[in-house]
């Protein structure tokens, strides 16, 4: 070959050679961190999904890659650190698995505040793209923010008046539930969810809350042998949730492939997560009533006495909020207003 062809030639091949290096430049893998089994709702019906349609939607070049019940190490309060450190790009946790970190969001679980998973959930996404994202969430790309259906607490003896609280040792699994309880008379230990088995198998426990849609995936209809609802529209108490992303590896992304992730998540994730986490309570419930256990529903007179016992939990986060200069009151009434235009 000579010296000309040689010249035309090597150019052409290097480019060739590095086309595909190229390409690979614009794919994207993301590694998914979270606490839960890979059977649970949370993973089955709102991750796994979520993460085909955006494979589907970058024509495969979006993948995420899932990794359920803590398999990359560390514990359940650590994941929203791991996505902040670039340890994942992505993390799924409860917020209040790390007390006082985000105040803000903590507005959601304040007692009888939720009255409907959904618009719940879209009132909290709402809230953090316009005031809790640049705030508590700064070092983090939140992608979708969401709550559970209505809590409800299970109970190895019957729980069916206020009075029978007292001295009960209940898991909570945030702070703003383990003062709920507390302030309603029960002896209170917080730990996330997968513990809650081996806990109340021991007797560590003697019961838990949880919305139903978890216990189908614990067997808590096993372990326990009384569930307790409320009537009324409010529910005793939901927790927050939320999706992040490292917000480097956000940026990151080619233009396009961000556009994929902002089109599948925001509003949209946040509502599918809670659509899908409310559907699950039903077919948990009836678990619960094959197996032949009391469900107790608390009638809207003795609803109105654990409203008025849990009053002091809302007064101390107020306090609280305002001595850090947060203007909790407007927090309550922002969160409530979007709760009830969104039902709407």
């Amino acid at each position: 070959m000579d010296r000309r062809t040689l010249l035309r030639t090597v150019p052409a091949a290097i480019a060739t050679a590095a086309l595909p290096r190229a390409l690979r430049a614009q794919e994207a893998t993301l590694r998914l961190h979270q606490f839960l089994p890979p059977i649970s709702t949370i993973p089955a019906g709102v991750l796994k999904p979520w993460g085909e349609r955006l494979a589907a939607a970058s024509d495969g070049r979006i993948s995420v890659r899932h990794f359920d019940a803590m398999a990359l190490g560390g514990r359940p309060p650590e994941l929203l650190d791991q996505a902040r450190d670039g340890v994942v790009d992505l993390s799924m946790s409860l917020v209040g698995y790390t007390p006082g970190r985000y105040p803000r969001s903590e507005v959601f679980e304040l007692p009888f505040m939720m009255s409907d998973p959904v618009a719940t959930s879209l009132a909290f996404w709402e809230m953090v793209e316009t005031d809790f994202q640049r705030n508590e969430f700064a070092d983090l790309k939140v992608l979708g923010a969401w709550v559970h259906g209505p809590g409800v607490i299970h109970t190895r003896a019957p729980l069916t008046r206020l009075e029978d609280m007292r001295g009960r040792t209940l898991r909570g699994p945030t702070r703003m539930i383990t003062r709920l309880l507390g302030e309603l008379g029960a002896t209170p230990i917080g730990m996330p969810v997968p513990a809650v088995p081996e806990a109340l198998s021991k007797g560590v426990i003697e019961g838990t809350v949880i919305p139903w849609e978890v216990t189908a995936g614990l067997r808590i209809a096993e372990l326990v042998r009384n569930h307790t609802e409320f009537t009324g529209p409010e529910a005793l108490y939901t927790a927050t949730i939320v999706l992040a992303m490292n917000r480097a590896r956000y940026a990151s992304l080619p233009d396009e492939l961000r556009a994929v992730v902002d089109a599948e998540s925001g509003a949209k994730l946040s509502a599918f997560a809670a659509q899908v986490m409310q559907a699950a309570d039903a077919p948990a419930r009836e678990i619960a009533e094959k197996a032949g256990n009391a469900i107790h529903r608390l009638d809207a007179a003795e609803v109105a006495r654990w409203k008025e016992a849990s009053a002091p939990v809302v007064a101390r986060w107020i306090e609280e909020q305002e001595a850090a200069g947060i203007d909790a009151r407007a927090l309550i009434a922002r969160a409530r207003a979007l709760i009830a235009a969104n039902r709407a």
